[in-house]
């Protein structure tokens, strides 16, 4: 089995975080990572764009833990509410994506939430009630509760 040795760009659940250095199944790495622009090739020169990427992400991380679970408590006692276009049986045209339910967050009054950090754990295309997760913190996840209405 091959292995290809790749730099992080985007945090990946289960792989890593942005600027990690990682070995993963060359297959996994051509056909996936790569293709989505999660992770590049690991070379000799990237390793001064690892420590350029680890301070970015050291500059949008919450700090501390306690600062995630304020967060997240403020962020599960409201509903948010996503408008978006529908037919008549209430099914979407297209689909609320993570950038959406980020905005809604903001507006609604409640902290920002970077919307890499999302979760949808299906693709959220029609209108209802769905929860979603926000990874905080490596030990913090909030849910969120997101009500999608016609516009």
């Amino acid at each position: 089995m091959a292995v290809s040795k790749l730099i992080l760009t985007h945090e990946v659940t289960g792989l890593g975080e942005p600027g990690d250095v990682v070995e993963v199944k060359s297959g996994y790495a051509r056909n996936y990572l790569i293709p989505r622009n999660l992770a590049t090739p690991w070379t000799k020169g990237f390793e001064s764009q690892v420590a350029a990427i680890r301070k970015a992400r050291k500059s949008r991380e919450i700090a501390t833990l306690d600062e995630a679970k304020a967060i997240a408590a403020a962020l599960g006692e409201n509903a948010v509410v996503v408008t978006a276009k529908s037919g008549e049986s209430g099914r979407l045209f297209g689909a609320v994506t993570t950038s959406d339910i980020a905005a809604a967050v903001t507006a609604a009054g409640a902290p920002a939430v970077d919307k890499r950090k999302i979760e949808i754990a299906q693709p959220i295309k029609s209108t209802g009630e769905y929860t979603v997760s926000v990874r905080l913190h490596p030990e913090v996840s909030a849910k969120i509760n997101v009500k999608v209405v016609s516009a």
